[in-house]
């Protein structure tokens, strides 16, 4: 008899099944005992009258493995509607310890924290599994999105031999003897490869070695990169952000559906045209001084309140940055030559993507590195390419971890990321 999975029995009633999956509460009542078998798909309610049945069942603790074969029969009570009758239970392996917390209650009531130091058995809770599957679904989204307009997926290398992106805050690892770096982003290969493919995307691990202890930073996390030739300007990479934020939102409700649910969340919608305001329209909009270099935290949350209120948005785009604050390889604006065609997106007045269209002339990076006082020979590999041709083009880096926290109300980033790595945390 073949296996099947909790949410297949509704299709099943009056036939004998096979369902197996963990321990996940047994409710032992003096002429009744029910046990919740847990597994991928949800939860499946086990009906046990029979003495020896109810023995073995009171002998398995939570998170046991265990394989049940039983009748399939409706009871509105039941999840999905339906219950195993006259069952048969099988332990698949040894009791297991519990863990120290329980799994079966509506929410984890264990610290952050301790829920982290146990991750393997937390990420078992249906709240913390569902925020993994709604990140697997965006994933799934933004891949589905970029392929539909003939982008590529590319793999760049993660170690590198210059730590030339941001400067110091880098993981220095050794390479055979030699000095090497985790990357920091995939940008300056991502560039490259639109000499060949003019459009790529990539979904892979980034490292910054930067000190933060926020709610909102990782050293390691999940980025979702996007780089296209042949644009007119930021704008053109601004559209396809929002066409990609719409295909990864439309992919979670279409794959995540259940994951919703548990979590009691309503997905936002991708305004047809996400609202755009100027960095310095933006500092009056937050109430920050005119000469501000870059919006703090409190900023971008003002600016989150006064887009939904006078939009009705949770999406804002911020353009305009100014280039001082924006990486060397930043195109200026043409009309405002102290500012970029670099934006943000703010979600819900949080930083989401950060974007921009670059330079692509050789001489342009040659006068960039000088402005700034950097020597052109650690970039050579890279500012060689752009000897040979390249055209305008521009991209955007979505941090994955920080988008599923924003759509899904957490508090906190490493609620919904697996094995976060962070300053204090290397283990599990």
């Amino acid at each position: 008899m073949q296996r099947i999975l909790s949410f297949q029995l509704t299709h099943h009633v009056g036939e004998s099944v096979r369902i197996a999956g963990w321990v996940h509460r047994r409710r032992l009542l003096k002429s009744v005992a029910f046990l919740i078998v847990r597994d991928a798909a949800g939860l499946s309610q086990v009906v046990v009258t029979d003495p020896a049945v109810r023995a073995a069942v009171e002998s398995l603790p939570e998170e046991t493995v265990v394989e049940v074969t039983g009748t399939v029969v409706a009871n509105a009570t039941a999840p999905a509607g339906v219950e195993l009758a006259e069952p048969t239970v099988r332990p698949l392996g040894p009791p297991a310890v519990p863990p120290p917390f329980d799994l079966y209650r509506p929410a984890l009531t264990a610290t952050l924290p301790t829920q982290l130091d146990h991750a393997p058995t937390a990420l078992r809770h249906p709240t913390r599994s569902a925020a993994l599957r709604i990140s697997a679904a965006a994933v799934a989204g933004f891949r589905a999105a970029l392929d539909a307009r003939q982008f590529v997926e590319i793999h760049t290398p993660k170690v590198v031999a210059s730590s030339t992106e941001s400067g110091a805050n880098v993981f220095a690892l050794d390479w055979f003897g030699r000095p090497a770096y985790l990357a920091q982003s995939p940008q300056f290969y991502k560039q490259l490869m639109v000499g060949v493919f003019e459009r790529v995307y990539e979904v892979g691990p980034v490292f910054r070695a930067e000190p933060h202890d926020t709610v909102r930073h990782l050293a390691q996390y999940t980025s979702l990169d996007v780089e296209l030739g042949f644009v007119a300007d930021h704008r053109d990479v601004m559209a396809v952000l929002r066409e990609t934020l719409a295909g990864m939102l439309a992919e979670v409700a279409a794959r995540a559906g259940g994951a919703v649910a548990t979590l009691g969340l309503t997905l936002p919608e991708v305004p047809a045209e996400i609202p755009a305001v100027h960095f310095t329209e933006a500092l009056k909009i937050a109430g920050a001084p005119a000469d501000e270099p870059d919006l703090a935290p409190a900023h971008e949350r003002a600016l989150g309140e006064w887009a939904l209120r006078e939009h009705g948005s949770v999406f804002l785009f911020v353009t305009g940055y100014p280039m001082a604050k924006r990486p060397f390889y930043t195109h200026p604006d043409p009309a405002r030559p102290a500012h970029s065609n670099g934006f943000d997106l703010l979600f819900r007045g949080m930083e989401l993507v950060t974007g921009g269209q670059r330079l692509h002339r050789h001489e342009d990076y040659l006068a960039a590195l000088a402005a700034r006082g950097e020597p052109v020979e650690p970039y050579a590999g890279y500012v060689d390419a752009f000897r040979h041709g390249m055209p305008p083009h521009g991209g955007f880096a979505i941090g994955l971890e920080r988008f599923v926290a924003r759509l899904t109300g957490a508090a906190n980033v490493r609620e919904v990321t697996a094995f976060p790595r962070d300053l204090h945390r290397l283990t599990p």
